[in-house]
């Protein structure tokens, strides 16, 4: 039986900080849960002098990412420097040796994962990833084992911290996202370029891997349709409480009729839900199994330490496995390799919902009639009608929320009214969830 598990880490940043720290801090407990010690033997980091409050052995820190790929005796490697490549080099790489990884990479396995995945199975070891998702939750640990008995009949979540931050916050103090994202930025919250964030693409990277491990299926992220917050205003929020509803930023995927819609956007959910509850930096993933039922978790989806936890339990779990001699027990998709199988991706012109449609419009009679009117031609049912602030000949808001309707139809009624003389601006339309149609 081997005496010790090695460790060499390429990426010495915020997590990476993070990963070092657990991995010294808690040396003694994860020794006593593995049954030797888990050593970080090796860090790869192209800055390698500034100062992180980390003190390690001479000879442990390198610039030289190949002396961790190329050094036999480390066994397992953690990819921490994000990105396409050389990210994707590296991990590859490691694989092709014997080496087991470990990664935190959601936009690296988002797009290139089944490259990657078959990479692992192929070289018959063992490939971690669980803090590519949620950062601390361990939804890649309850999709793979703890609900492998159910079929996933839905999934959805807030899956960017950033994002939920300045909606939380354009709710709770009524401020605009131009001045909240800045705020994000002052406290740490938000990158100097956030659009990843803001604009669904990181939600979608997560939603993309969580889509493959469900259903055992290949993802391309294209296919994914995607919306951020940025066009939000704080009159949508105001219009959404009224009606009873929150705004979040949701990742969503079903299973229906053999086809999948997976999609990120600006979504109304009932105040009174719990995803409404979820605030700030928070995530929250919400699984429906058809043997289990509701099933919901709920932690910090960043930060050094939330996600240092997420790589450490990786590592400890394939050092368990190293130890016994064996990997893959469990397979690197969730799906045995050769029972994956392609699933179409329902495009969103297809889905159906219930909707929030957001008109300016000047206020004159007959233009509620007209709005009503074209989307009765689209067979488009309204349940509510709100406007405020009347001053007749001026332009106010009119907002107008639907029964269930295709969104087809209603992307098509949009088209119409857009058109009409007494549209001052694009509409705004959100997609309303856990609520009776």
């Amino acid at each position: 039986m081997k005496s010790r598990i090695t460790v060499g880490m390429i990426g010495l940043g915020t997590v990476g900080c993070g990963v070092a720290k657990v991995l010294l801090g808690n040396a003694s407990l994860i020794a006593k849960r593995v049954g030797v010690p888990i050593e970080l033997v090796r860090i790869a980091d192209l800055d390698i002098t500034t100062d992180r409050g980390l003190s390690f052995p001479d000879g442990t820190l390198t610039t030289d990412a190949q002396s961790v790929l190329e050094d036999a005796d480390i066994d397992i490697v953690v990819e921490l420097i994000g990105g396409y490549d050389p990210a994707k080099r590296f991990i590859l790489k490691a694989l092709e040796n014997g080496q087991s990884v470990v990664t935190a990479n959601k936009a690296l396995l988002a797009v290139h994962g089944e490259e990657i995945f078959h990479a692992a199975t192929s070289a018959g070891v063992d490939l971690g990833f669980e803090a590519s998702v949620g950062g601390g939750i361990p939804i890649i640990k309850a999709l793979t084992e703890g609900l492998v008995a159910n079929a996933v009949t839905s999934m959805f979540g807030i899956m960017n911290g950033t994002s939920n931050y300045i909606l939380t916050k354009m709710t709770e103090d009524g401020k605009g996202f131009e001045e909240v994202l800045q705020r994000a930025r002052d406290e740490g919250y938000a990158e100097a370029d956030p659009t990843f964030d803001v604009e669904g693409v990181d939600a979608a990277h997560k939603l993309a891997i969580l889509v493959n491990l469900a259903f055992g299926t290949t993802v391309n992220i294209k296919d994914i349709h995607t919306e951020g917050i940025s066009r939000l205003s704080t009159i949508d929020l105001e219009f959404a409480r009224e009606f009873g509803y929150t705004i979040k930023l949701l990742s969503i995927a079903k299973y229906l009729d053999h086809e999948i819609e997976a999609r990120v956007h600006p979504t109304l959910v009932p105040s009174t839900s719990p995803m409404a509850q979820v605030g700030g930096v928070y995530n929250a993933i919400h699984v429906v199994g058809d043997a289990v039922g509701d099933v919901v978790l709920y932690g910090q989806g960043a930060g050094s330490l939330a996600t240092a936890s997420a790589v450490v339990s990786d590592i400890v779990d394939i050092a368990r496995s190293r130890l016994k001699n064996i990997a893959g027990r469990v397979p690197v998709a969730s799906y045995q390799w050769t029972h994956r199988a392609p699933i179409r991706l329902r495009p969103i012109e297809e889905i159906s919902s219930m909707y929030y449609l957001r008109f300016m419009v000047v206020d004159e009679p007959g233009v509620l009639s007209q709005i009503a009117s074209t989307l009765g031609e689209k067979n488009i049912s309204i349940s509510s009608v709100l406007q405020k602030g009347r001053q007749q000949g001026q332009t106010v808001p009119l907002v107008i929320m639907t029964h269930r309707s295709s969104e087809r139809s209603v992307q098509a009624a949009i088209q119409a009214i857009t058109r009409m003389p007494f549209v001052s601006e694009s509409p705004m339309l959100l997609r309303i969830e856990g609520a009776e149609s």
